[in-house]
């Protein structure tokens, strides 16, 4: 076959539009080192490629799918990925992390509250002190009336 018409190609995809796909993808495989089915002949790429779907030396199945999959954005696997998440480890993460701001809190609202040396705080009282429940409030507890300066 010495020159390639769409004639000649069109027996094998009925489409214009397709084959013009078909054979730029052809064309590109060709140029990025894929094997030639025909002789070259000093022709150029894209002619190569209509000459072998005209000869139907190329299976325009596989040609068809190299488009699709060079095309594709997001490359479908065969199974999809689902992205397991441990409601209950996250659940406990927030309830320390809320435990720790509520005891936080109230230290430093001891502090501010209270014009009390470290030494009339028993650390006894703070070690006694465990949140009732994830995200209630901790109980602060009030100098007994025996401290320094709080007698009426």
């Amino acid at each position: 076959m010495a020159r390639v018409t769409v004639e000649d190609c069109i027996l094998k995809v009925p489409n214009r539009f397709e084959l013009v796909m078909l054979a730029s993808q052809r064309a590109r495989g060709i140029s990025s080192g894929s094997a030639m089915t025909v002789d070259r002949d000093n022709d150029k790429n894209p002619v190569v490629a209509l000459r072998e779907i005209a000869e139907a030396t190329v299976n325009t199945a596989e040609i068809e799918e190299s488009l699709i999959r060079s095309l594709q954005k997001n490359v479908e696997s065969d199974e999809p990925v689902e992205e397991t998440v441990d409601m209950a480890a996250m659940q406990q993460e927030m309830t320390l992390q809320m435990v720790q701001a509520s005891q936080t809190a109230a230290v430093i609202e001891m502090g501010e509250d209270a014009d009390l040396d470290e030494e009339d705080i028993d650390a006894g009282e703070l070690d006694a002190e465990e949140p009732l429940a994830a995200g209630a409030e901790t109980a602060v507890t009030e100098p007994t009336a025996g401290a320094e300066g709080t007698e009426e």
